[in-house]
């Protein structure tokens, strides 16, 4: 038996696994489930999976719920075509939870609306470890896994929940969203886990989710950060401006890394009372959380993976040019921590460019 909050890194999830966590919800009840703010599919379908699980349990029932909003088109069409049973928390009361799990999330991220008189029972999460989730009843971090969804999948089989529909769909796309189809830090576990799901998966509305109508405010978004991106040797730095949901920063990060030359993309916003930043790699080691969290410092909250990160940093009461230099003096850490200050650069529509044609 695991002690209290030990992680279980990279291996699968068996039966006694199965049961540690079946023990850790002794008692039933009502779970909470939450995922992070403005959740991604691995997120969602985590959680949509966990709720499944929890319904073979006796004398259990789960709802899931999440702060901000799903924004990104494909995360909303994820939504409405599996019809997940996901509420934003200002919907949901936490006053009758017996017990709150977080998945795809941890406790000390500030991503996530776990009020601070409550503690989270359940931990699953692919990201690493916070001294906080070392506490918990239950804990299943696993930073040798490319998706919360490969964990989740795992559970699942050891239950012997029928891989099939839904769930099968949720989480098969979750693995080939976060995974960018097992080519961006994907792991063995990830590739067993997708091939087990495909089968029983709907490719048609997997489809529809994955090439979603997109509306103007997305183009015209997408307008104003390529004129105002620029490059500086690998690197992309966009400027977005004022954001209609927090996650463009991280669609557009993963858009930018695709030009010629560049190794790394940043992109930074402001959604609301935040500044909000995401930052993707080619570079498989590069340890992007780390170097995020070196960059906000104490001036905000960051985490990651080794190929990408998000960051999100209070503007309080700062004016609109004071926030603009904020934005600018973040930008000037991430290019010192990368160490190519010397390195040449320009807009990145201009033919000068690195990497331009």
């Amino acid at each position: 038996m695991r002690k209290k909050g030990q992680t279980n890194r990279g291996v699968g999830c068996g039966k006694p696994r199965l049961a540690e966590l079946k023990a850790a919800l002794d008692g039933g009840g009502q779970m909470l489930i939450l995922t992070h703010d403005n959740p991604d599919p691995d997120a969602l379908a985590s959680a949509f999976a966990l709720l499944k699980l929890v319904e073979t349990f006796d004398g259990l029932a789960a709802r899931i719920g999440f702060g901000g909003f799903v924004g990104r088109a494909e995360n909303r069409t994820m939504v409405r075509e599996l019809q997940l049973p996901v509420k934003q928390t200002s919907r949901v009361t936490f006053d009758d939870a017996d017990v709150i799990a977080l998945v795809d999330t941890q406790p000390g991220t500030l991503n996530n609306s776990l009020p601070d008189d409550r503690k989270a029972t359940i931990v699953i999460d692919h990201h690493p470890i916070r001294p906080e989730t070392k506490k918990v009843k239950f804990a299943d971090v696993r930073e040798g896994c490319g998706s919360t969804c490969t964990i989740m999948t795992q559970y699942l089989q050891a239950a012997g929940v029928p891989l099939v529909g839904d769930v099968a769909t949720a989480l098969f796309y979750g693995i080939q969203s976060e995974t960018q189809d097992l080519g961006r830090e994907a792991e063995q576990a990830d590739i067993q886990a997708s091939l087990a799901l495909y089968p029983g998966a709907n490719r048609e509305l997997i489809s529809r989710i994955r090439y979603p109508d997109l509306g103007r405010p997305y183009f015209k978004s997408l307008h104003r950060s390529l004129e105002r991106a620029r490059t500086r040797g690998p690197v992309i730095i966009s400027y977005i401006g004022m954001l209609d949901y927090p996650d463009l920063v991280a669609e557009l990060a993963d858009f930018y890394l695709r030009f010629e030359g560049a190794y790394w993309s940043f992109c930074i916003g402001q959604f609301k009372e935040d500044i909000v930043i995401s930052i993707r790699t080619s570079l498989r080691d590069a340890a992007a959380g780390d170097l995020l969290r070196r960059v906000v410092g104490k001036d905000g909250s960051a985490g990651g993976h080794g190929m990408m990160a998000g960051a999100r940093v209070p503007i309080l009461d700062l004016s609109a040019e004071d926030v603009r230099l904020r934005m600018e003096e973040l930008v000037n850490r991430f290019i010192k921590e990368l160490g190519v200050e010397d390195e040449t650069g320009g807009g990145l529509l201009d033919s000068t460019a690195a990497g331009g044609t």
